[in-house]
């Protein structure tokens, strides 16, 4: 069993310190606990694997909390216009986030940032600080003894990663619900406010931008799920959509969620995994949809996952012009290379199929119909 005390006390340990600051945390640490203990079948080397890593997350956020009070100025440096990259999993967010990533006045959440944020990085090291050097050998072993996985989604330590990394330290993650079968959490997690986690995130990204700054550039597909939230916290914040055909999107994600759930239970069910992600999915929509009511059709830029795969300069280029951004040679050329050193199944291919997870082509066309004809899918 985990223990929610074990937990707190291990970050403790780790870091010599205790306050993890806001006390919604605890209330959301002790959901995602009861949950994993009581549905998530995990296997025993599985408890483990989750135990460090949510006292990991927590230390984590206890560092940032401590550095915050021994630089209190850095919360006044703001953060402006920083732009969110998302869309239902699968629709292109990666290559998205790279693409904007190769600017270099953009600032990205790095891989291995996510993991050790503090303290943070000096000036021009973000490619060489000793934290990236250790996570760049944990994906070289990624790479080795999980090539599945890498053949589906695989970052590079100097990578930008999901930002839902910043929402990790306060348990208000849609990643826990990816990882395991819990849906009790995903009930309270659907109906809980994410502007603690949001909050935290902002100061995660303070901390972080004090020797190296930039026009912060962020993706988590799972944004759908608390624009309003996001926009509380981030009111100047560029909104980037992406859109796939979601028989793509579907059977490719419930492909990539069997993997990671493996590695936590040696009981996964493909039936668990297909509804619990539809009922994600037609959340993600249905909220989007009303943030777009509410705030006008512009509110959110949208780019249609062909047309990044068929010219990705090109739609980069639109977009650009979208938020007033000039596209110069210079970023022209930087994204050109990014394609250039990363082509499509660089790590592998990567097979899913619909009908291994109980569903099929026409019922996923059934129930996204309206979306596909909202976006042209």
């Amino acid at each position: 069993m985990i223990d929610t005390q074990n937990i707190i006390q291990a970050a403790a340990h780790d870091t010599g310190l205790a306050d993890f600051g806001n006390s919604d945390v605890r209330e959301a640490l002790d959901v995602l606990v009861n949950a994993c203990n009581t549905e998530a079948r995990l296997s025993d080397a599985g408890e483990q694997r989750v135990a460090a890593a949510f006292s990991g997350y927590l230390a984590n956020r206890i560092a940032v909390t401590s550095y915050l009070s021994r630089h209190p100025e850095l919360l006044q440096r703001p953060i402006e216009k920083p732009t969110f990259v998302f869309g239902l999993p699968r629709t292109g967010t990666t290559l998205a986030i790279n693409l904007l990533n190769a600017d270099v006045s953009r600032r990205c959440l790095l891989r291995w940032e996510s993991q050790t944020p503090v303290p943070p990085a000096l000036s021009g090291q973000l490619n060489s600080d000793s934290r990236y050097e250790a996570c760049k050998a944990q994906t070289e072993m990624a790479l080795k003894y999980v090539p599945h996985i890498a053949a589906i989604h695989f970052e590079e330590a100097d990578s930008p990663t999901e930002c839902q990394f910043a929402m990790a330290p306060s348990f208000s993650a849609q990643i826990f619900d990816s990882q395991f079968h819990i849906p009790s959490y995903r009930k309270w997690l659907f109906n809980a406010s994410y502007l603690p986690a949001m909050q935290f995130h902002k100061q995660l990204l303070q901390v972080l931008q004090e020797n190296n700054s930039g026009q912060w550039t962020l993706k988590n597909p799972w944004h759908p799920l608390y624009l309003q939230d996001l926009i509380t916290v981030y009111p100047d914040a560029q909104l980037i959509m992406t859109h796939r055909d979601p028989v793509e999107v579907v059977g490719s994600a419930c492909s990539l969620v069997n993997a990671v759930r493996h590695m936590y239970s040696d009981d996964v069910r493909t039936d668990e995994i297909a509804n619990s992600l539809l009922e994600t999915f037609d959340l993600m929509i249905a909220r989007q949809r009303a943030f777009r009511r509410e705030h006008g059709s512009n509110a959110i830029y949208d780019v249609r996952y062909v047309d990044l795969v068929k010219d990705p300069i090109e739609t980069m280029k639109k977009l650009y012009t979208h938020f007033e951004k000039p596209f110069t040679p210079t970023v022209q050329s930087a994204m050109a290379a990014t394609l250039a050193n990363n082509p499509k199944n660089k790590h592998g291919k990567h097979e899913y199929s619909l009908s291994h997870f109980g569903l099929s082509e026409l019922q996923i066309r059934s129930r996204y119909s309206e979306y596909c004809a909202e976006f042209g899918l």
